[in-house]
C-alpha cells in the first residue's frame, strides 16, 4: 500500500483518521512548535498528535488558528497523563487540554499509557 498525506484508515465509528501525521514529542514549547505544526499543515499534514505531557498544546492550538485550514480538517489527538487518570480527573484534564489548544473538541484522546488501580 503506498501511503500518502492523504491515506487515511476508517475506525469504527466511520470516522476517518490519517494515517500519517506530525507527532510533536519532545518539541519544545513556543516557537519551534508552532513553527513545525504550521509547516506540517501547510505542506498537507492533516493529524497533528500531542499530549498534556508535552507541554507544547497551546502552540498547537495557536498554528492551527493562525493556518488557512479548516478545524475539521484536521485530526487532533492529544493524551491524558497517569496522573490524571481516573474518570473526574480525566474530564478536567481533558478540559485542560481542550482550553490549552483553544478547541471546541478533540478527534481522539488517549491514555497515554494505563496504569492499574487508577479509577
Amino acid at each position: 500500500m503506498l501511503l500518502t498525506l492523504e491515506s487515511r484508515a476508517k475506525l469504527n465509528n466511520g470516522i476517518e483518521i490519517p494515517r500519517l501525521g506530525l507527532g510533536v514529542y519532545q518539541s519544545p514549547p513556543g516557537e519551534i512548535t508552532l513553527h513545525a505544526v504550521k509547516y506540517a499543515l501547510e505542506i498537507g499534514y492533516r493529524h497533528i498528535d500531542t499530549a498534556e505531557l508535552y507541554g507544547n498544546e497551546t502552540d498547537v492550538g495557536r498554528a492551527l488558528q493562525e493556518s488557512r485550514i479548516r478545524r475539521d480538517d484536521v485530526f487532533i489527538t492529544t493524551k491524558v497523563w497517569n496522573s490524571h487518570q481516573g474518570y473526574d480527573s480525566t474530564l478536567y484534564a481533558c478540559e485542560g487540554s481542550l482550553r490549552r489548544l483553544g478547541l471546541s473538541y478533540i478527534d481522539l484522546y488517549l491514555i497515554h499509557w494505563p496504569v492499574q488501580g487508577l479509577r
